[in-house]
């Protein structure tokens, strides 16, 4: 079994999950925006993600030689380690109703706003409580100014959706009703041009341009989830609640690779990161199948019904939503091994996906394009402080003493 035991290589393991964790939800945002159901995208990011795990298992768990103390993957499957697999197991159940939330809140706030709220929760109550379980191997002077910095964060990125929801109503309050036509269509022939529509897959096409009043009406009209009309209340109480299942999946992890509450019977070693994630990505694979198939026939959001047989056929934009599933089952397996070997609670820099997310979101799908300057210097606001959170958090790192 391979263990990272330096603190040089958990803060490698981090930094490279750190890219597969902030770019995956925009690869799920994007086949949103084409119109694909997230009952189906999710559905097939699901079977990718728990195959990840997998291949983790059976490949840096199975490395090496196995020996009482850190038996390999395949050896502790058959040991009697049921309290750490059940920890686990809660894990990956509140991952996967964190992870289905924020394909919801996506549409509503935006890929930027999502992501640097439920990561800022995920860090001020995960990683405190990662800390205590930990027995405080991370510094505590460095350690809350940063868990500190990711509470101001949330409360920007707050001020960030208000604002850029106020710039684009007023967008579409210029424009006026008589321009709007048809959902989804430009009828005013304002800023529109001929070119290749990345976004949507197809071939020439008048695109209007990004941040303009035609562009959201256009956006509107092709993606899958509607939010015209809809409260900005609910893409904000989506984010709260995703968060808040971030927030418990680490420290549940934690309990099961390090059994801080004593649960396992004497000369039971400890569950290996690699077998904890299998059960915990089973768990969530579970929960995930359960819960989008009931969405296919009882969709939220007024989104179309569907069907198996219609999920089985939908091919377009089936090689993104694996691609997704691949990144993010990748991106967890890295932060757990960072932070076996450096302590979780450092390892929650990771959640610093937001400076990924959205350099993607302003990228490519314009968000904030032709914003504000209140909206603008908020935005700065809010990654500044988040830069300089995570910054403090990675160097709060420990070395845990096996």
């Amino acid at each position: 079994m391979y263990v990272v035991e330096s603190k040089g290589g958990a803060i490698a393991c981090m930094l490279l999950a750190l890219f597969f964790l902030g770019t995956w939800p925009a690869i799920l945002t994007l086949l949103e925006r084409r119109g694909r159901l997230p009952q189906h995208t999710y559905l097939d990011y699901t079977i990718t993600n728990l195959l990840a795990a997998v291949i983790i298992a059976f490949t840096f768990g199975e490395f090496g030689h196995t020996n009482d103390g850190k038996p390999n993957f395949l050896v502790q499957l058959s040991q009697n380690n049921w309290p750490s697999v059940l920890f686990a197991m809660a894990g990956g159940v509140v991952l996967s109703l964190g992870n289905l939330s924020t394909q919801y809140a996506w549409a509503f706030v935006g890929l930027s706003v999502t992501e640097v709220m439920t990561s800022s929760i995920t860090v001020v109550i995960g990683t405190t409580l990662n800390y205590f379980l930990d027995d405080k191997i991370n510094r505590a002077e460095i350690l809350f100014p940063g868990v500190a910095c990711f509470l101001i964060a949330v409360c920007l990125g707050s001020l960030v959706h208000a604002s850029n929801a106020k710039d684009n109503q007023v967008k579409l309050n210029k424009l006026g009703d008589s321009h709007m036509g048809k959902k989804g269509s430009l009828s005013d022939g304002s800023n529109a041009k001929e070119g290749k529509d990345l976004e949507n897959g197809t071939g020439k096409v008048e695109k209007a341009k990004a941040g303009t009043a035609s562009f959201l009406i256009e956006l509107e009209g092709r993606r899958a989830i509607k939010v015209f009309g809809k409260s900005t209340f609910i893409g904000l109480a989506i984010c709260l609640f995703a968060g808040f299942c971030f927030s418990l999946f680490s420290p549940a992890f934690n309990l099961a690779t390090n059994d801080q509450w004593h649960t396992l019977d004497d000369g039971v070693p400890h569950l290996s990161v690699y077998t904890a994630f299998f059960y915990f990505s089973c768990s969530c694979f579970v929960i995930a199948i359960i819960l989008n198939i009931t969405f296919l026939y009882r969709p939220a959001f007024n989104l179309p019904r569907s069907s198996i047989k219609a999920y089985l056929n939908d091919w377009d934009g089936r090689g993104w939503a694996l691609l997704a599933g691949f990144l993010c089952g990748f991106g967890n397996g890295l932060q757990f091994m960072g932070g076996q070997a450096a302590g979780y609670a450092a390892a929650d820099a990771v959640q610093a996906l937001p400076l990924v997310s959205t350099f993607w979101g302003v990228l490519f799908f314009g968000e904030y394009r032709k914003s504000s300057r209140r909206t603008y210097i908020l935005l700065i606001g809010m990654l500044s402080m988040f830069i300089v959170a995570v910054g403090v958090l990675m160097a709060s790192a420990g070395h845990r003493k096996h």
